[in-house]
């Protein structure tokens, strides 16, 4: 369940290319490109790696561990003030404060524990930073995220914490066709009164625009293989 990738995709950067699949995945769902984010997933990337992609207007990006970030946006952001960085990997609880500083989205609540740090951090902080919790949408054992049934107890808990919850994440697992977890994280969203989905990766990403995403995750199709 893909939209179809044209010829004439060759032709257009890689940024504009994924531009142009995400709209066609939109038009075949009837929706409209602009509801739908893309988060270049920067991680392991050089500023320098970065920099064409923000000349492009890209300013949406991803990262996985929050030292790395620390690291390398401090001055891209100084220099573009409207880029807004997700933290789209694993967060442990003692990073929770320096996440709420660094990131202006958090795709990784995953527990009760880290309900506490991060609510803990935005007092301190006075940053509220949406959030989505991350499902664990293939119970698979190696992979972090909230198991499915747990899914309406953690969400109680960072409501009831004041923790503005914008919506869920997954990561299907690998090798598996990716639509009927798309579509298994769209329903645990609907029956838990949340909006936001971020789902799709470099490999499945118009599946998930036309099963609901509002956000989509693309690195290597942006960035190339990683080294």
């Amino acid at each position: 369940m893909t939209a179809a990738l044209h010829l004439n995709d060759a032709n257009l950067s890689p940024l504009a290319a994924v531009r142009s699949r995400i709209a066609r995945a939109a038009a075949l769902a009837g929706r409209k490109p602009d509801d739908i984010a893309l988060i270049a997933i920067s991680k392991t990337q050089t500023a320098e790696a970065i920099a064409p992609l923000i000349a492009q207007g890209q300013r949406v990006f991803g990262e996985n561990r929050v030292q790395e970030a620390q690291g390398k946006w401090p001055a891209l952001i100084e220099a573009h003030p409207d880029i807004r960085l997700h933290l789209v990997g694993q967060l442990q609880s003692n990073k929770a404060e320096d996440a709420v500083r660094q990131f202006d989205v958090i795709h990784s609540l995953d527990r009760a524990s880290l309900v506490t740090a991060l609510g803990q951090a935005m007092d301190k902080t006075a940053r509220r930073v949406p959030l989505f919790v991350q499902v664990n949408i293939g119970a698979e054992d190696q992979k972090g995220g909230c198991a499915i049934a747990d899914v309406p107890g953690l969400l109680a808990q960072a409501r009831a914490a004041d923790l503005p919850v914008a919506g869920l994440m997954c990561v299907p697992p690998v090798g598996i066709e990716a639509a009927p977890f798309f579509a298994l994280l769209g329903k645990i969203a609907l029956d838990n009164g949340l909006h936001d989905l971020s789902m799709g990766m470099s490999d499945d990403f118009e599946t998930a625009v036309m099963l609901g995403a509002t956000h989509v995750r693309v690195g290597s199709a942006l960035f190339g293989a990683r080294r």
